[in-house]
């Protein structure tokens, strides 16, 4: 399978991919991502692979049928149904995942971007509970490029001239302040906003544009904002 996608985002894309020294080369930690096309996992799971890294996604429980889904599951990616319990056992297994050594890649926004600057919406507290229950790294990276053949909600762009995805990789977020106590709510928050922060930080370097000015929690009109319901 990493053959196949490898060939095919390889026709599809130039590369710009930099920061790869930060992942980790052994050892269980996330990888906190922004998420801007839908074919950004394909081109996001390409650059962790050529790190020596095989990604484990979360991704959507209807995914997880058939064929494919046995495919899925062999390549130890995580089912995600929304609502309730179902998501607490997701991330009891990303957590299982993580305490095994593996490498697993986290969307916090849950969803792709709706802002209209595509900058990275407020993000769920499921990688800030992962990270901190089990005291692995959290490595922010930020992509730009898939966007540009397959905007969110959009139609397929032109193929050629091919586009370039970017990829930027920074050190692990310091979360050591939430360490050594039983995280509440507060600190899930506080500590998923900084995730966040770090990834829009890294997208303005590749973006070359300053970052907005950090949100001031869910729902509200900056960066890292969550649309509300209806939007």
């Amino acid at each position: 399978m990493a053959a196949i996608a490898r060939t095919i985002m390889s026709v599809l894309f130039r590369r710009n991919w930099s920061g790869m020294h930060h992942i980790p080369a052994d050892g269980g930690f996330i990888a906190a991502v922004n998420h801007n096309s839908y074919i950004d996992p394909v081109a996001y799971g390409h650059f962790q692979y050529a790190c020596g890294r095989p990604p484990r996604f979360f991704a959507k429980q209807s995914l997880f049928r058939g064929t494919f889904g046995r495919l899925m599951r062999a390549m130890k990616h995580v089912p995600v149904a929304r609502g309730g319990t179902a998501v607490l056992e997701a991330l009891t297994e990303a957590s299982e995942l993580v305490r095994a050594g593996e490498a697993v890649v986290f969307y916090p926004e849950g969803a792709l971007t709706r802002d209209p600057q595509m900058w990275p919406m407020t993000g769920r507290t499921g990688v800030a509970r992962v990270a901190l229950l089990t005291g692995c790294p959290v490595i922010p990276v930020a992509q730009w490029g898939a966007n540009l053949l397959l905007p969110p909600y959009g139609k397929m762009g032109r193929i050629l001239p091919r586009q370039t995805h970017h990829v930027l990789a920074g050190p692990a977020v310091d979360l050591s302040r939430f360490q050594g106590r039983e995280p509440s709510p507060q600190d899930l928050r506080e500590a998923t906003d900084q995730i966040m922060g770090a990834i829009t930080d890294l997208l303005a370097e590749l973006r070359r544009l300053p970052a907005p000015a950090p949100s001031a929690g869910p729902g509200t009109e900056a960066a890292h904002r969550r649309p509300t319901q209806g939007e």
